[in-house]
């Protein structure tokens, strides 16, 4: 899939297969998103992979709009070391694992991290260190479904020269 179909064509997906997803396939998503741009190339990302039943559950129960990573096959949480830029790094690299994600036939979704409550105890559970914040956490796995929510045009975000 080349890079602007993948972007066209990407879309949240909620519901997953309980399917496994084939270890080399996380792998390649997670080199993706470690090539992601950060601010003076500090690349401040760490990602811990989640694939036992028990910690999604567990995650899925601290989130307040992430229930459905219990039934994920596997949820990346993208952890940043705080630096000056560490939102934007990690939002950098969370968007190359959704368009890695789904370049390799994979479903996945956003659920936010870094200004939610349950961000630092998220981060106890995965043995995350002093200093590292929860960027997101990104389930993922195969889906049956092919959402097709309503997306703005082009028309009504595009604007020359002033808004």
């Amino acid at each position: 899939m080349d890079a602007i179909s993948a972007l066209k064509s990407r879309r949240s997906v909620r519901t997953f297969r309980k399917d496994p997803v084939p270890r080399d396939l996380i792998e390649q998503i997670i080199d993706c998103a470690r090539l992601s741009p950060s601010g003076r190339n500090v690349q401040p990302w760490e990602f811990v992979v989640v694939t036992e039943e028990e910690s999604r559950r567990k995650i899925a129960q601290l989130t307040d709009f992430g229930r459905f990573i219990a039934e994920a096959p596997v949820c990346v949480a993208v952890f940043c070391r705080d630096s000056k830029y560490y939102i934007e790094d990690g939002s950098a690299a969370t968007m190359s694992i959704l368009l890695a994600a789904h370049a390799l036939g994979l479903a996945a979704c956003w659920v936010a991290g870094d200004k939610k409550d349950y961000a630092e105890e998220v981060g106890s559970l995965l043995g995350a260190p002093d200093g590292v914040k929860l960027v997101a956490l990104i389930p993922i796995g195969y889906s049956d479904k092919a959402p097709r929510p309503r997306k703005r045009s082009l028309e009504e975000v595009l604007h020359w020269e002033k808004f």
